[in-house]
């Protein structure tokens, strides 16, 4: 980021959004959980007041693959433009959207308001040429992953399904009986 974080970013709140896409990795995964809380010290490190620091983690166990039914994104959203942010935290920064449209909407309000974007790694600057772009194929490369990995479940449900490994439950109603 050209400059780093400003007397004008400490002077904002600093946000750390926490979320993980489904209840199982909630529950499973809870290093990824304890790493994203942390960005609140991290946030403490770089400037902020530990009063300054708020955590939204509402939008646990939701998928970042839309912005509807995410009230925690729409707030965090809402304050970046209502000019309450001056710096958002996430564990990778494309986390917090997979959709390319809800990403480049943060994006926009974040360059305009000019609040940082900070990850385990770096300090973007949204509004900077170079910073942007490494946002944008950050943001485009999430929204592809998640189409990847719906290709790779397909394709091994398919590979189950031609070795008639493949069982799932009937619709209600129907009962399984052995062949005669």
């Amino acid at each position: 980021m050209m400059g780093g974080i400003s007397r004008m970013h400490l002077q904002r709140q600093a946000y750390v959004y926490v979320r993980q896409s489904t209840g199982a990795q909630v529950h499973q995964n809870v290093e990824s959980r304890q790493r994203q809380y942390a960005l609140a010290e991290h946030a403490v490190k770089l400037g902020w007041s530990p009063g300054a620091v708020q955590i939204i983690d509402e939008d646990q166990g939701k998928s970042g693959s839309s912005a509807e039914g995410r009230d925690g994104f729409a707030r965090l959203a809402h304050d970046v433009a209502h000019g309450k942010v001056g710096a958002i935290f996430a564990i990778e920064a494309s986390r917090l959207a997979r959709s390319s449209q809800d990403w480049q909407r943060l994006l926009s309000l974040c360059a305009v308001a000019h609040v940082a974007v900070i990850d385990e790694q770096t300090v973007y600057d949204p509004s900077h040429r170079d910073d942007k772009l490494l946002l944008d194929l950050k943001g485009a490369m999430s929204e592809q992953e998640l189409h990847w990995l719906s290709l790779r479940l397909a394709g091994g449900r398919m590979n189950k399904a031609r070795r008639g490994e493949c069982w799932v439950p009937p619709p209600a109603g129907y009962v399984w009986e052995a062949a005669a």
